[in-house]
């Protein structure tokens, strides 16, 4: 049976360079038979965590906005695949909110020691991350790649390969890059294979 993925674009810029690798991702997925959707959080409306701790005792969380049709789709899915840019050597802030607001996982999992996602869905479960930097700079990526692992371990879906594109000021467009593109669509071709079950 093929996988449900969903790809979070956690870019501001929908139609960008982390856009395209996504969107390559997304097709080799599909194209090894899964089901997709794409999330761009930029289109979001949702509020940064408020800590009201609401989700200390519930499986949700007391404000009522986009990420209340989120939560049971990222429980759901199959796989993730993660990208964003990096920016002051993490992610982009309204990313970092979305990312927050998963306090709902993070106190079922470890407060109420039961996580919001079954058995049987962690056991085929992966994330794939993909994330570009402008600069070629050392650890340009250990920031960013931090959070996604923090992200993907409270939500269960355990990060499972990466792809990681530094140097973009001097690439500046990734779809005129002859290796890019491909290496972003094997990448998600390789997760929809590995999801079949």
């Amino acid at each position: 049976m093929a996988g449900r993925i969903i790809g979070i674009l956690g870019s501001p810029v929908t139609d960008g360079n982390t856009a395209y690798l996504l969107d390559r991702a997304l097709q080799g997925a599909k194209d090894a038979g899964c089901t997709v959707e794409k999330i761009a959080i930029t289109n979001l409306s949702f509020e940064a965590c408020q800590e009201m701790m609401f989700c200390k005792d519930h499986e949700t969380c007391i404000m009522d906005d986009d990420m209340q049709q989120l939560y049971p789709k990222l429980r759901d899915a199959d796989g993730i695949i993660l990208a964003t840019p990096v920016m002051f050597m993490g992610i982009p802030g309204k990313l970092k909110s979305f990312m927050d607001r998963f306090q709902v996982f993070y106190m079922a999992k470890y407060m109420r020691k039961k996580s919001l996602v079954s058995d049987e869905k962690k056991a085929v479960r992966k994330a794939l991350f993909i994330c570009i930097s402008g600069m070629n700079v050392p650890e340009v990526f250990v920031g960013a790649k931090l959070t996604a692992e923090a992200f993907f371990d409270i939500i269960d879906c355990p990060y499972w390969d990466d792809l990681l594109v530094s140097d973009m000021d001097a690439i500046r467009d990734v779809r005129t890059h002859p290796l890019l593109p491909e290496a972003a669509y094997n990448k998600g071709l390789a997760l929809g294979k590995a999801l079949k079950h």
